[in-house]
């Protein structure tokens, strides 16, 4: 049975490539539509080839599958025996190291990483939950103010921001969370990292305006060094993402999947410079990991710790800034 699973791998390597020489050579007409990511040029032939596949190639060779996903969005081979770009190096941590270390399991989980800031003396800047229940039918929402935020622990994006409770269809927000509670996420997207993190919905308080979400600060932080950053201003409204370097000079070819930067100058918080410690601090056991940050009226809160953004398959405005980032990463 192990050998038939090699040879089906074999055989799935060289239908793609078959069809890659087919698409270079134009033996096969296709059409490039631009996606939700302005930048993610979609074969629609290619993509009806490889999708009843997919979720066999991920079980029987999950470093293929990555090498495919890497390849379909970027456009560019992955080599994960000598990784040079940042997005390379980021597959190659993906795959074979953050799987395997229990503390980045723990800090990727919303609950877990909760733990890990007490233990590093930094439990001021937890935003305050009103609980963490293991299903949807545990929660009181009699108890729970006007706005909250709720989260699942096990996942990226799984997550709802409650304005006014009263306008909260009850019905769906419990379908909603019981598929997303069922749903193994780190299986799914192959950010095997999250596999192991028990799901449950944990439940934090608002910190936003009625009328606007508090602005995100992204610092990424490479062998325990700030290096760069990006700041997400008008979630929900007019969301835009300004890429710097960490001392603010404008790093605008980071940009990355068609995300566009404010027609207007961001300036830095008072206490930026306590703001890079920290992440500094809370990143220093990890090859490269991006901490995400608020900072309301000077009051510094703690957002997440993510260690493959975008599942490292990002595609940046200026090609030659996936290098430079690479450099700053040693793996």
């Amino acid at each position: 049975m192990q050998i038939d699973k090699y040879i089906y791998v074999s055989l799935l390597e060289q239908k793609v490539a078959i069809i890659e020489l087919f698409v270079k050579n134009n033996y096969i007409n296709y059409t490039n539509e631009v996606m939700a990511n302005p930048n993610l040029k979609e074969n629609k032939f290619k993509r009806a080839l490889v999708v009843p596949f997919r979720g066999l190639v991920k079980s029987i060779s999950p470093t293929l599958f990555v090498k495919l996903q890497y390849k379909y969005i970027t456009h560019h081979k992955l080599n994960l025996k000598n990784p040079v770009r940042y997005t390379e190096k980021l597959q190659y941590l993906r795959l074979f190291t953050y799987p395997k270390d229990p503390l980045v399991v723990k800090c990727a989980s919303r609950d877990g990483v909760r733990e890990y800031l007490k233990e590093l003396g930094y439990e001021n800047l937890l935003i305050p939950i009103y609980g963490i229940f293991d299903s949807f039918d545990e929660i009181d929402f009699e108890k729970l103010p006007d706005q909250f935020v709720m989260k699942c622990t096990h996942a990226c994006a799984f997550n709802k921001i409650v304005l006014n409770k009263s306008k909260l269809n009850l019905e769906e927000t419990r379908k909603q969370f019981n598929k997303w509670l069922k749903t193994n996420y780190g299986r799914k997207t192959l950010e095997l990292h999250y596999a192991p993190i028990k799901p449950r919905i944990i439940i934090e308080k608002y910190i936003g305006e009625l009328d606007a979400l508090p602005v995100e600060y992204k610092i990424h932080v490479f062998n325990g060094i700030a290096k760069s950053m990006y700041v997400v201003t008008g979630r929900g409204k007019d969301i835009r993402y300004n890429n710097y370097y960490i001392d603010w000079k404008p790093f605008d070819g980071s940009q990355f999947n068609g995300w566009k930067k404010t027609d207007y100058e961001l300036t830095p918080p008072s206490n930026w410079g306590q703001m890079v410690k920290i992440a500094e601090k809370l990143a220093e056991k990890f090859p490269f990991v991006r901490v995400d940050l608020y900072n309301i009226n000077g009051k510094i809160y703690f957002s997440e710790m993510t260690f493959t953004p975008a599942k490292g398959t990002l595609i940046l405005d200026d090609d030659k800034c996936d290098f430079e980032m690479g450099e700053w990463l040693k793996i």
